[in-house]
């Protein structure tokens, strides 16, 4: 039988944000029991976990922000002006679009408000696992991709590929901590810590390594630029009177 689109095993043997929401509709829906190995003890407000919520706002999160990342490795091949308005409004438009029809599906999942997004015992949910775990996945594929054969065949450059493939396996490491370590180390500490923790700080380095990395591919040198410390006064003053005498000789 075809597992495309349950939640079952992942919440079985992870401790992904998103089974909260199937958690919080398992009391009330024909959704059947799970055997979570680990939960995460969290804070209570009024009887609702509010993680919840913020699970809610992580899947909408993660799936706007792998589609913003893709279309920033789309417009490095200029393919639209930078700074334009149509090219601000690809991302602001698109983004909310993505934004708002994940969080919607989240919070029908989680509430419950109609029996669209309803679990099933196997919490079946086509719109979140497409938004949530493929779509990402697509994305930052394609973002990858885009970028090496923008730094390889386009600059002719090698060196960014290292920081590239670094934030690509900091990033990938996090993923293991969230699917594979998570639920042991959960079991381990009694439930007061997972691997979200892990997982969310090599996510961030693998952010600030995918920073570096655009930032050595975009940086530039200002020759016009007389605080520039990389030229000498000598050669700033030799440069402004060359262009100077060429323009009005």
């Amino acid at each position: 039988m075809s597992q495309f689109g349950k939640f079952h095993d992942f919440c079985r043997d992870s401790t992904l944000p998103v089974c909260n929401l199937f958690f919080l509709t398992s009391d009330n829906s024909t959704a059947g029991p799970i055997d979570r190995s680990c939960e995460l003890k969290g804070f209570i407000a009024n009887g609702e976990p509010l993680r919840n919520l913020g699970s809610i706002i992580l899947c909408a999160a993660i799936a706007t922000t792998c589609w913003i990342l893709l279309l920033n490795a789309i417009v490095g091949y200029q393919l639209l002006d930078d700074g334009t308005i149509l090219s601000l409004s690809l991302f602001f438009v698109s983004g909310a679009m993505i934004f708002i029809g994940t969080g919607y599906i989240a919070l029908d999942t989680g509430f419950g408000y109609t029996d669209t997004f309803k679990p099933d015992a196997d919490y079946k949910n086509y719109g979140l696992y497409v938004l949530y775990l493929l779509f990402p996945i697509v994305c930052l594929a394609g973002y990858f991709i885009l970028e090496s054969i923008l730094v390889l065949r386009v600059l002719g450059e090698t060196r960014p590929m290292l920081l590239l493939a670094g934030a690509a396996v900091l990033f990938a490491i996090g993923q293991v901590f969230a699917f594979v370590i998570s639920v042991h180390l959960c079991n381990a500490a009694d439930g007061r810590i997972d691997g979200a923790l892990f997982e969310t700080l090599f996510t961030l380095l693998a952010v600030i390594t995918l920073w570096a990395f655009w930032s050595s591919i975009t940086e530039d040198t200002w020759v016009d630029e007389p605080l520039n410390p990389s030229m000498s006064d000598a050669d700033y003053s030799t440069h402004r009177s060359g262009r100077f005498d060429s323009q009005y000789a």
